[in-house]
């Protein structure tokens, strides 16, 4: 809705450094203190005795702590295009390296305080500009993912958009769902199993 999107709006957008630089104080201190007390408890006026600022200050870059929540998110999402992806070595017999890397990736992605990750997760409001950021971020690495199917000569699959979209969201949402969670799984045996699985369907084998 138009009006839930103006609430979720920061109030300025910084134009120098200085203030673009307080901006930021106050994105680092809010995922500190939502870390630390949970989003019912993460209040504004902790936000800014963290950052050391104001809370009038805090407030003339956002209007609540909505907007400061989906903003960090929009910024963790904006940092998940698959960076190595174009230095990949496509030679025969490295499928499974591969998919190692695209899965490292997105666990790196997703290295943030599981309790952060959390309450990004469970509480964050949907705005506009995070509709927009995950649109265009599902649009990027798709991409990517799928320039890597059509490419590598180990890859067997009947329709390589399609198949890109599958590996995509089966790596994202079980990545993101087992780094914000407790875990007694060392990361190590999530992404050795992760990328047994991918590699074996994108091989092709029965």
């Amino acid at each position: 809705m138009p009006s839930s999107d103006r609430r979720l709006e920061p109030r300025r957008k910084p134009r120098q450094v200085r203030a673009e630089l307080t901006r930021e104080r106050i994105l680092t201190a809010a995922a500190h203190v939502f870390a630390e007390h949970g989003y019912a408890a993460g209040t504004t006026n902790r936000i800014a005795e963290r950052a050391r600022i104001s809370i009038g200050s805090l407030y003339q870059y956002f209007p609540n702590k909505d907007a400061i929540l989906a903003e960090l998110l929009v910024q963790h999402i904006d940092r998940g295009a698959w960076t190595g992806a174009a230095d990949l070595d496509l030679s025969p017999g490295t499928l499974e390296a591969t998919v190692r890397a695209l899965v490292r990736d997105a666990i790196d992605n997703h290295r943030d305080d599981p309790r952060l990750l959390r309450v990004m997760i469970e509480e964050a409001p949907v705005s506009r500009e995070l509709r927009d950021t995950v649109e265009r971020h599902g649009k990027l690495r798709t991409a990517q993912v799928r320039d890597v199917i059509v490419r590598h000569p180990d890859v067997h699959v009947g329709d390589p958009a399609v198949a890109a979209e599958l590996v995509l969201l089966t790596v994202e949402i079980n990545t993101h769902k087992f780094m914000a969670a407790p875990r007694t799984t060392p990361v190590e045996t999530f992404e050795n199993e992760l990328v047994a699985m991918v590699t074996r369907y994108l091989r092709g084998d029965q």
